[in-house]
């Protein structure tokens, strides 16, 4: 058991000590141009401001499934709900943030897009880690993981307004999760039938972050939509997929901290 620990552990440490010996990576400063300029119903940058509302209407439905009374037979310990509340409501967050941004896309509005988004990956992760490995420190890590999704974002929203741009901890917020989950998967047998949703759930929001970085190509091969309308529409989809395994995942009898 301490092994395990050992090793997913030593994974943000990893990444922080690669992220310091790298010298600062600056946003490119043409990154608020996006291949999507159109308007529609009065909205700037139509597609990309609008798609946000499937974030808004998976981060209500995932806070009215957990609010049901039944919602507790789907976890082990209704305690590891704490962290998926977090998590959904969050996910409303990274909507009416991301929104917001579009409608005007500058650094300011995109510290609480960005912000939003390390405190929804930091919820799920604190989540899984109670899952999966422990409830008592996914509990313990919940808070902590939440300020560093917090810190990445307002990290490099202050650099670049002292000139020196920095996006290094933002990047160490995303790549924590996104590797300690499948390191996650290897290291702790599961507990319950939801394994498959979070390989769907790592393969969606990679590709949502390969569909922002092809922004225009993708916009000049579709014609209509821009790689970052489509990012949008992937990574909402992951927020409805984690929603997906939690309402049809069963604790796996036998398992450690599932039923006899």
């Amino acid at each position: 058991m301490a092994r395990r620990a050992l090793w997913l552990c030593l994974l943000p440490v990893l990444l922080l000590a690669i992220a310091g010996l790298l010298p600062p990576i600056a946003q490119p400063p043409e990154y608020h141009q996006f291949a999507e300029q159109r308007q529609c119903f009065g909205v700037p940058h139509c597609l990309d401001t609008l798609s946000n509302l499937p974030f808004i209407a998976v981060g209500l439905a995932g806070l009215i499934f957990l609010g049901r009374a039944g919602a507790a037979r789907h976890f082990a310990d209704r305690r590891q709900m704490t962290a998926y509340r977090l998590f959904f409501a969050a996910v409303i967050g990274v909507g009416l943030a991301s929104g917001y941004y579009h409608l005007a896309p500058d650094n300011a509005r995109l510290v609480g897009d960005r912000a939003a988004i390390g405190i929804a990956l930091m919820a799920w992760f604190a989540a899984l880690i109670g899952e999966r490995a422990s409830l008592a420190w996914g509990r313990r890590l919940l808070l902590p993981l939440l300020a560093a999704g917090l810190a990445g974002a307002l990290y490099w929203g202050w650099s670049e307004q002292a000139g020196r741009g920095d996006l290094r901890p933002y990047f160490v917020v995303q790549l924590v999760p996104l590797l300690g989950v499948p390191l996650l998967l290897w290291l702790y047998p599961p507990r319950d039938s939801g394994d498959r949703d979070l390989v769907v759930v790592l393969c969606l929001y990679p590709l949502a972050l390969a569909c922002d970085l092809l922004d225009r190509p993708i916009a000049e091969l579709t014609g209509q939509l821009g790689g970052h309308t489509i990012k949008h529409l992937l990574a909402a989809g992951a927020a409805a997929w984690v929603l997906r395994g939690l309402s049809r995942r069963q604790p796996l009898p036998g398992r450690p901290g599932a039923p006899p």
